[in-house]
């Protein structure tokens, strides 16, 4: 595919084959994000697993949020509606909103929890929710009773990641107009997560490669050496 004469003076900015250290990484992922609207922050990390023998996902809270507004439904009954309320989500119902789904094809929403007593309205759902990654689950802690502090994570900038059938996962770190080290701190603490959810049985290296983008920009592989001595707080 021929790239635009604006991507290659980004890639121009890059060392071929180089491997980056974390900061020098992340400054160049600023510095390829020319776009006029803020790019997103992208990682993908290429994990040392069998992914037909082995399933990474999980959540991670970025302690600096994604840059991006996320609106959450949550699907509750009794208390738990009010306690999904007052934690801020923006919509909070039952089987009037299942049927709006499934009527209207209302999707007006980035994120989905519901209480344990409501998947069997929430599982009629699944053929729209599941494709899109909207499909809550206790693995990613959004079927739950603690809605309260879920809703409360969820907006100020959890997300979930999972490998995809290649071993790799892709996940959002921020926008590339946040400061670097803001940048540096999201990208650790999403490393940390992936390597808590190491299956049993990987054995050898467990994350093999790093790559970060921008939205637009090229990919910049980061010494993931580094970055794991980072996220287990050996530097």
């Amino acid at each position: 595919m021929k790239r635009s004469r604006s991507y290659q003076a980004k890639v121009a900015l890059l060392e071929r084959e180089k491997t980056y250290p974390v900061r020098e990484a992340i400054e160049l992922l600023k510095k390829t994000a020319t776009a006029k609207f803020p790019e997103t922050a992208e990682a993908a990390i290429v994990l040392g697993i069998n992914p037909s023998q082995h399933q990474v996902r999980g959540t991670c809270s970025l302690p600096h949020g994604t840059g991006k507004p996320v609106r959450v439904l949550v699907f509750a009954r009794g208390e738990k509606i009010r306690e999904a309320e007052a934690a801020g989500a923006d919509y909070v119902g039952g089987e009037d909103l299942a049927e709006k789904i499934l009527k209207e094809g209302w999707l007006e929403f980035d994120r989905v929890v519901a209480t344990p007593d409501m998947m069997s309205v929430v599982g009629k759902l699944g053929k729209i929710l599941g494709p899109r990654g909207l499909m809550p689950s206790p693995k990613t802690n959004t079927v739950t009773m603690d809605v309260g502090p879920v809703v409360r994570e969820l907006k100020a900038g959890m997300i979930e990641f999972r490998a995809d059938k290649g071993g790799t996962v892709h996940a959002v770190f921020g926008k590339a107009n946040f400061e670097a080290e803001q940048l540096e701190e999201n990208l650790i603490a999403l490393i940390r997560a992936i390597v808590e959810r190491r299956p049993e049985g990987v054995r050898g290296r467990y994350i093999q490669r790093v790559y970060i983008s921008s939205t637009m920009g090229p990919g910049i592989r980061v010494d993931e050496g580094e970055l794991l001595a980072l996220a287990q707080g050996r530097r």
